[in-house]
């Protein structure tokens, strides 16, 4: 059972209360002992031992290994290692239960892990050349990029099924988190700014060869049922910087972006055509009216208190492609807002929901809001701008720690996971927070102490998946007594319920 794990609900009448329209619930800086719970009617219960020492969930859930870094796949390689980010789509052309997976792949050259091409590369002669964007000579192919899994959830209950899966995007760096697009696509993004001609390390020895490409882009990768890798484009006009994870609204195009680094920005990336990104757009940082270079981490002092709505404007960034990573210094001096580790983003119906990994006093994490303004990305937009809003900061470790991607649920609830904590030796949890902001259990990690990544529920709502990233890395789908309140079955926006 879950004896240190707590939840917490703050005494007030916001249950009902939307996401975006909490203003007055979190007015406290942090919260008392007698606000935190043990249990609370959002919770599923206590969490039951796993037999199998995978992962723990509560009574009446369960859960499938799909998918385990090196298995070989359809297309003879191996599942590459360091599963992160992911999205599950419809497939247009099967029946409602059959979902579409893309899934990232968090590999670098120091990571000692395994790659789709095997250790040595030997398997990199059995894709085109051209569909590997840096291939290093031959000798230091990069190995992150996307993973496609074709999975038919069987309406949950144990009785889903794995019916391919193939390596959909090579030689890119670092994939870390993305975001689904309104198009059956997945932006897939390389944490990554290392340089052409620059020479990696692992473990102290220099690689035996440098790197053919620029790396820090974002790609696109359709969500097929077509086994085979894209050609990969970098999408330039939307900078080279420390992607994360990205969101797109289904009502501008307008795809937002956030950068894991300690002072990182949130960027918004407005296309001159929302149907296809590479033909160029603007760059943009986020910024506070009346508050420029707004410092909201909160760690030497309170700039932000939970609830604040505070109004945006969005400051243009030049020079994109950024050779020396240079971008967030530009934005910061212009009076973008510095965050902290921008990781998890996830579109609403009408806002952003994103985490700030090691915000708050206590540097265990916050999550946000973002609301767009009316005429989002037009010059009308100053009129009634939008708003930034930090949702929850607990500042306690036993509630949240180090929150990284994170997905709406079908009825509502936000599903967070929890990043790996580096100075401790703790499980790491998979966690719902209500519209209300209270704090509960799904899930925990008995397997090892790896974060968990890439949470996404299949269209028909019955199967939530989920990375734990490494050791090795797995796939999980999870199905249970999920909430009520939605059609099971039906997909249409299912990526953009609030």
């Amino acid at each position: 059972m879950y004896s240190t794990r707590r939840h917490f609900m703050l005494r007030s009448g916001a249950f009902a209360m939307g996401f975006a329209g909490l203003r007055t619930a979190f007015a406290r800086e942090n919260l008392t002992p007698d606000a935190m719970r043990r249990t609370g009617p959002a919770g599923y219960g206590p969490l039951v031992p796993d037999p199998l020492k995978i992962f723990d969930l509560p009574k009446g859930f369960g859960y499938q290994v799909i998918s385990k870094a090196g298995d070989v796949m359809d297309d003879g390689l191996f599942v590459p290692g360091k599963h992160d980010g992911m999205a599950a789509f419809p497939d247009p052309a099967g029946p409602a239960m059959r979902c579409v997976i893309v899934r990232n792949h968090e590999v670098e050259y120091a990571h000692d892990t395994v790659g789709a091409f095997g250790p040595s590369h030997e398997l990199l002669g059995k894709v085109d050349p051209a569909k590997v964007f840096d291939r290093g000579g031959g000798v230091l192919v990069s190995r992150g990029g996307t993973t496609t899994l074709v999975y038919d959830t069987g309406g949950g209950r144990g009785k889903g099924r794995l019916e391919g899966h193939w390596l959909s995007l090579a030689g890119t760096e670092r994939n870390c988190a993305g975001g689904p697009t309104p198009r059956n696509t997945w932006i897939t993004c390389e944490e990554s700014v290392a340089k052409r001609g620059a020479t990696p390390k692992r473990k102290g020895v220099a690689a035996p060869g440098s790197y053919e490409q620029d790396h820090g882009w974002c790609f696109e990768v359709p969500a097929s049922t077509t086994p085979g890798l894209v050609t990969p484009q970098p999408i330039k006009p939307m900078g080279r910087f420390y992607h994360e994870a990205c969101a797109t609204d289904p009502r501008t195009g307008i795809v937002y972006m956030s950068e894991d680094r300690d002072d990182g920005l949130l960027y918004r990336y407005v296309p001159v055509n929302k149907d296809a990104l590479l033909e160029g757009g603007r760059l943009q940082a986020l910024a506070v009216v009346g508050k420029d270079s707004l410092d909201t981490r909160n760690w030497g002092e309170r700039t932000v208190s939970p609830g604040e709505r505070l109004a945006c404007r969005w400051i243009d960034i030049e020079g994109v492609e950024s050779p020396d990573d240079s971008l967030r210094t530009q934005g910061f001096e212009r009076g973008a807002a510095k965050m902290a580790r921008v990781e998890g983003m996830w579109m609403g119906k009408n806002a952003v929901y994103f985490t700030a990994t090691n915000g708050g006093t206590g540097k265990h994490g916050q999550i946000w809001c973002y609301t767009p303004a009316p005429n989002e990305g037009t010059p009308g937009e100053s009129e009634r701008p939008g708003t930034l809003e930090l949702f929850i900061e607990p500042n306690d470790r036993t509630v949240i720690k180090n929150p990284d991607n994170l997905t709406v649920a079908p009825w509502g609830d936000l599903i967070v996971c929890e990043d790996d904590c580096v100075d401790c030796d703790e499980a790491q949890h998979l966690l719902g927070v209500t519209r209300a902001g209270e704090v509960y259990v799904i899930g925990r990690v008995r397997l090892n102490r790896s974060e968990l990544a890439g949470c996404t529920f299949s269209p028909d709502g019955t199967t939530l998946f989920v990375n734990i990233q490494s050791g090795p890395g797995l796939t999980l789908a999870i199905w249970g007594p999920w909430r009520e309140g939605y059609t099971r079955g039906k997909g249409s926006g299912w990526r953009f319920i609030p």
